[in-house]
């Protein structure tokens, strides 16, 4: 399916699927391996990374913003795992959008239209508040609110979702994951080639980390995990207790074939969120 300007604008009225390829990959297990060299060549899509080039480690995660397990990762475990293992230089971390659906592929493009700096502060604001617009029954004007607190206007907001190479090179991302490496469900991590599928705690994710940093350094966990800041509508998401931790991806027949958008003129730099 590509993605029209009308799509772009008045998006889906809920999470309708995109097409998932259609086929039926082979499904990796946890355990599983993948070649790095594979990994680390994304189709259609440049890593925003974290962390020290030279780390030791490669943590890679594929999350979409409305599953609820990626949310709960975000929220309650992804902060400490910042503080103990990227920050410090231990873990090279890469989030990489896997778009399931419509919203999915708004919110990755208007962190894309944010730029760098505020890449990973939007993910965030909308995991926070994922139960605000992914429940919403107009989810666009609820993805429009919480953008316009993020710093965006009416006009930015609708640039950044016009961005058909960006849609496209998400698609290709996706169908790689799906096609080469496996991915059954979302969050999904790579920990140095090793499959990792599902929610995971700071303990669990320190179980696969430690034993591959250098002898003498790897950390210690401070206990708990870090919660979740409060959204910026003044409200705190409220951490969704699923009964599995991974969110499964079935392919889905293939959408409509639209005409294809001319590219946007580049959004306005976006500023900060105070």
């Amino acid at each position: 399916m590509k993605f029209t300007r009308r799509d772009t604008l008045v998006l889906a009225a809920a999470a309708s699927a995109l097409s998932l390829s259609g086929m039926a990959p082979a499904l990796a297990a946890d355990g599983d391996t993948v070649d790095m060299a594979k990994l680390m060549a994304p189709t259609g899509f440049t890593d925003k990374v974290q962390g020290s080039p030279d780390a030791p480690v490669t943590v890679i995660e594929y999350a979409s913003p409305t599953c609820p397990h990626c949310a709960t990762f975000s929220n309650t475990v992804l902060a400490q795992f910042e503080e103990t293992y990227v920050k410090p230089g231990h873990v090279k971390f890469i989030l990489r959008p896997f778009v399931r659906n419509v919203l999915d592929a708004a919110v990755f493009m208007l962190a894309d239209a944010a730029g760098e700096t505020n890449y990973h502060n939007v993910i965030s604001t909308y995991f926070k508040t994922q139960q605000t617009w992914g429940t919403s029954d107009k989810p666009r004007d609820a993805i429009l609110e919480i953008a316009k607190q993020l710093g965006f206007t009416q006009e930015t907001f609708d640039a950044a979702l016009t961005n058909q190479a960006l849609f496209t090179g998400m698609e290709s991302l996706r169908d790689q994951a799906l096609n080469e490496f496996g991915l059954a469900g979302t969050p999904t991590f790579y920990i140095n080639g090793k499959t990792l599928s599902g929610e995971q705690s700071l303990e669990q994710l320190a179980a696969e980390i430690d034993p591959l940093l250098p002898a003498g350094t790897a950390p210690v966990p401070a206990a708990g995990t870090t919660p979740a800041a409060p959204a910026p509508t003044g409200e705190t998401a409220t951490p969704v207790t699923p009964a599995e931790t991974a969110t499964p991806v079935a392919p889905a027949a293939p959408a409509e074939t639209a005409t294809p958008v001319a590219p946007a003129e580049p959004a306005p730099a976006v500023p900060a969120a105070p």
